[in-house]
């Protein structure tokens, strides 16, 4: 994958980014300067244009060795180098080309000489797709700015089909809180993907990310549609980082590796729980309490209170990783609305998957309890799993044609042979505590949630979280984990207490596996059968 592009000393934009989102995607990227150009967070103060034969000997040199799948080109900046760069396409046509045609800043100040405008107006009749700001597409069109998305589009459709060109329309320069790109096709066809705005001024270089990173899916052999969902996707969650970077102090660069570092900590072996996290034995509620608060931040305090000594220990001991969930890409892209409708898809499906097994699990704590109101109550939850739970997950899918059967993951099946295990082969006082962050950390989310406005497209899920019946039915599991501990052995309500905590790692591993699959993971299909917590 080749960039063609100028630079950026500080690494935000140009090459420096195209390098960073090619490999981001899944490419190895290579350059080709057009300009060396003396820039920071707070913009440009000098470029040097080498001669246009020297652009030439770059590209030769990496054509006359390298088969290429897809290029990208950034700013050219003279008529000169676009012809360059134009006669060396010419002769060597890479399977996609997708140019970034920078002609207009987001100042709206005009970056090229008429004359090069022209060119590169000409210049992206070459291209497989091309991906201009919203003053661009006005240019390339020679219509007035659009004001709107719908007249974006339009304007984008009527050039798209004179010319044979794709066109990515991006909505972040209009004053929207939502922010869609959409894949106009020549034949006409749309393929809108939707994210919200972040409040931030680390948006630098985010045009040259998108294309570079859309070039490298394009030239792996993705679809437009696929493509363009995997880069909003991770350009979004980049842009939402990328003032934790602390690069400059004008408009800082978006984070391109933040996706590859949350996955690469995802994959970690490091035990959950640390060896000395709880006692062998766990005789008094300050023990776990104790050694829980002793190195690291304490979280939130219960929306559902604890009801008892044991119940509040497990709590202390629990609440970081609940902190976690609450902050989580997951839980704040659902919150906000941004989350992909593949990646709540996949959820619903795992969410099925993982339901259909925890009635067992609970279906077995009813069966193995020695106290008759645990019986009824673990009872009663495994039939509402089944029952109501699963009415409300077809009442969704039901308005969702996209949702996916997708095959249980590895994350869901873990935890369900993790329940089901405690619930099958130990004392039911562990099996009971290894249920209850089911219930506990899903109410302690709808606890946490805002306001949710009436056109959020998750609104009716999210309510669910705080549902009074769902709380009533937290404080039943609090009430049977308390009675069960106060009654167990030292060492049985140490091995509950692991089992806890283990369950509210996996309750985390739940949420954010959804985001660490490909929107290709998630296929069509008319239904799904589940239930949904």
């Amino acid at each position: 994958m080749l960039s063609i592009a100028g630079t950026d000393p500080t690494g935000g934009a140009g090459t420096a980014a195209d390098l960073k989102s090619i490999t981001a995607a899944g490419g190895f990227g290579m350059a080709a300067v057009t300009a060396v150009v003396a820039q920071n967070t707070h913009g440009v103060s000098d470029i040097h244009v080498p001669p246009a034969q020297f652009l030439a000997a770059q590209l030769r040199a990496v054509s006359d060795d390298v088969e290429l799948e897809a290029v990208k080109t950034g700013m050219l900046g003279t008529a000169e180098i676009i012809e360059a760069v134009g006669t060396w396409l010419s002769a060597h046509p890479p399977r996609v080309l997708v140019v970034d045609p920078v002609m207009v800043a987001t100042s709206g100040d005009r970056l090229l000489e008429p004359e090069a405008e022209q060119a590169m107006i000409r210049f992206c009749s070459l291209a497989t797709v091309v991906t201009p700001n919203i003053d661009e597409l006005a240019v390339l069109t020679g219509e007035p700015r659009a004001h709107d998305e719908d007249e974006a589009l339009a304007q984008a459709a009527r050039w798209s089909e004179a010319t044979g060109v794709a066109v990515v329309v991006k909505t972040g320069h209009l004053d929207s809180r939502e922010v869609t790109n959409t894949w106009i096709g020549t034949d006409g066809t749309r393929h809108p993907v939707h994210s919200t705005r972040v409040d931030t001024t680390s948006t630098h270089g985010t045009g040259c990310s998108l294309a570079a990173a859309l070039a490298t899916r394009l030239g792996a052999g993705e679809d437009p549609a696929t493509a363009l969902a995997w880069v909003t996707d991770w350009l979004h969650e980049a842009i939402l980082h990328g003032a934790e970077l602390q690069v400059g102090s004008g408009n800082g660069p978006v984070d391109h590796a933040h996706r590859a570092r949350r996955l690469a900590a995802a994959g970690s072996a490091a035990p959950w729980v640390a060896g000395g996290a709880v006692p062998d034995r766990w005789e008094q509620p300050a023990q776990l309490a104790a050694r829980a608060t002793a190195d690291g931040p304490t979280g939130p305090a219960a929306s559902v209170p604890p009801v008892g000594p044991w119940t509040e220990a497990l709590w202390a001991a629990g609440a970081p990783l609940a902190g976690a969930i609450e902050g989580s890409g997951f839980v704040a892209a659902l919150v906000d609305g941004s989350l992909p409708e593949g990646q709540f898809s996949f959820y619903l499906a795992q969410d099925a998957h993982y339901l259909q097994r925890y009635s067992r699990a609970l279906a077995t704590l009813a069966a193995t309890s020695e106290d008759p109101a645990a019986r009824e109550f673990w009872s009663d939850s495994s039939r509402h799993c089944v029952d109501t739970e699963l009415e409300l997950h077809r009442g969704w899918l039901a308005t969702r044609p996209d949702a996916a059967e997708v095959a249980v993951s590895p994350v869901t099946s873990s935890y369900t042979d993790f329940l089901l295990a405690r619930a099958l082969g130990d004392p039911t006082a562990v099996g009971a505590a290894a249920a209850l962050p089911c219930f506990w950390l899903y109410a302690q989310v709808g606890a946490s949630l805002p306001e949710v406005p009436d056109e959020h497209p998750y609104a009716g899920w999210l309510l669910t979280y705080r549902d009074p019946t769902f709380v009533e039915g937290v404080r039943g599991a609090l009430g049977v984990v308390e009675r069960e501990l106060g009654a167990a052995d030292p060492a049985v309500r140490a091995e509950a207490a692991r089992a806890f905590l283990l369950a509210c790692r996996h309750e985390l591993e739940f949420f954010e596996q959804a985001r660490r699959v490909a929107p290709s993971a998630v296929a069509p299909s008319p239904a799904l059968a589940g239930a949904t917590r």
